[in-house]
């Protein structure tokens, strides 16, 4: 299954721009503040893209309205626009440097672009004012796990918790990170106490399943999958893991949609172009299944038991050497399955 758990996240909206605390000096300034307040009831209702058009209204009456850029950002953000997310916030923080709700929300958007780096240094600029947030915390600490500091990744994680116990983002995301550091009782309990919280935390059902496919419990980790799915049904993450999960059970007609939808939505999953190579490998298509396979090896080539099954496929294809290479690696990489093939096959 998809390791990568999937991590909840929180954002900031400006509910009341800077320019409502100070007198409408001009009618432009009038009409960009009442903009502004309309675009908030529509990113309050979900309605993202009316959200989007009367804060661009408001900008448009008044070019330096950092709050409507930050608000627009986050409407942007939440319908899947994160270029133009990204964008808004920074030209929040270029109207006014000491905006530090675009900086918090930036942040958000670099880790989710893969710039967890950026992400940390936004976070450090605004740590004076945030550091005993709950919400900060969290999201330095999936800032540190993305950049392979679990120690730092902890001490965010723990920090976020002992201001709230109840935080279940924050109890959630360390499962999840507790998870990929194997710590499996630790994560069971952060997840049972998340989902206690709310039981229809999407993040928190599908780590659950994780750690029940860990279990050999597939049947129940299936359930569990489905309902996240029930709540997010396009994410592309709990669609690979469905689809791992029916190719386990050896349901691959029903997996192979799951995971094309997986991929379509997300192509730079890993996980997804493993699963998609398992279920070539179930039907006995060694070339489709080792293409798949090693796309997953240039997207994160520690992902569980690649080297196995690239070995495998290129068995299949009769490239003893390359299996053998391959093999060596994910023994190298602490991958049992790997280095019993190597022992049976290669000299």
């Amino acid at each position: 299954m998809d390791r990568r758990a999937r991590v909840v996240s929180w954002l900031a909206v400006s509910l009341v721009g800077l320019l409502l605390n100070s007198s409408c000096k001009n009618d432009a300034t009038d009409e960009a503040a009442q903009f502004f307040l309309k675009g908030n009831v529509q990113l309050q209702k979900r309605e993202y893209k009316e959200a989007i058009r009367f804060y661009s209204e408001a900008i448009s009456k008044k070019p330096d309205f950092a709050d409507a850029y930050n608000n627009r950002g986050l409407a942007k953000f939440r319908d899947d626009d994160r270029e133009g997310a990204l964008a808004d916030y920074t030209r929040a923080i270029q109207i006014d440097p000491d905006f530090e709700t675009a900086y918090f929300n930036r942040a958000e958007v670099l880790l989710e672009t893969g710039d967890a780096a950026g992400s940390v240094t936004d976070l450090q600029h605004i740590e004076k004012r945030y550091r005993d947030s709950t919400f900060y915390q969290t999201r330095l600490a999936d800032a540190y796990v993305r950049l392979n500091n679990p120690a730092q990744a902890q001490v965010a994680y723990d920090k976020a918790l002992q201001l709230n116990p109840d935080n279940v983002e924050a109890l959630t995301n360390r499962a999840a990170f507790y998870y990929s550091q194997k710590a499996y009782d630790q994560a069971s309990q952060d997840i049972k106490r998340a989902l206690a919280l709310n039981p229809r935390q999407d993040a928190a059902l599908n780590n659950q399943s994780l750690l029940l496919a860990h279990a050999g419990n597939v049947t129940e980790a299936l359930a569990y999958v489905d309902r996240a799915l029930a709540v997010q049904p396009r994410q592309p993450y709990y669609l690979n893991n469905k689809a791992y999960l029916l190719l386990k059970l050896n349901r691959p007609a029903d997996a192979l949609p799951l995971v094309r939808e997986s991929l379509q939505r997300d192509s730079q999953n890993a996980w997804a172009h493993r699963t998609l190579g398992l279920y070539y490998l179930g039907q006995k298509q060694a070339a489709p299944a080792l293409n798949s396979f090693r796309q997953a090896e240039k997207l994160d080539a520690s992902v569980d038991q690649l080297y196995s099954y690239i070995g495998t496929a290129e068995q299949a294809l009769g490239h003893s050497a390359e299996a053998c290479d391959a093999w060596r690696l994910g023994e190298l990489a602490g991958d049992e399955q790997a280095k019993r093939e190597r022992a049976l096959h290669c000299r």
